[in-house]
């Protein structure tokens, strides 16, 4: 798919900017800058994968995850059988591998 367009470029450097001013490090800023911006062009059908890859808020309840959000959290812990778990399993799998 294409690439960052000038108006992402510009919404980039706006959020970064607006995460710098609030005392976030530069690390950060450009960390929260880059996930707004793919999320808002994942959202638009501007990149190949509708979904994201993550794992989540890890501050949000497994109960509150989406079922692709938690088979990478359990990626991310090699729990095997995950791609054919259900939800509940997945998140039995996931607390008890924590």
């Amino acid at each position: 798919m294409a690439e960052w367009t000038d108006k992402d470029e510009r919404q980039y450097e706006h959020i970064k900017d607006s995460q710098l001013e609030r005392g976030k490090p530069e690390d950060d800023a450009k960390e929260v800058a880059a996930r707004t911006v793919n999320k808002q062009r994942r959202e638009d059908g501007r990149t190949p994968n509708q979904t994201t890859q993550g794992t989540g808020n890890p501050n949000t309840p497994l109960e509150d995850r989406t079922v692709d959000e938690l088979r990478n959290r359990a990626a991310e812990l090699n729990i095997k059988g995950r791609s054919k778990m259900r939800k509940s399993e997945l998140i039995e799998a996931i607390r008890n591998a924590s």
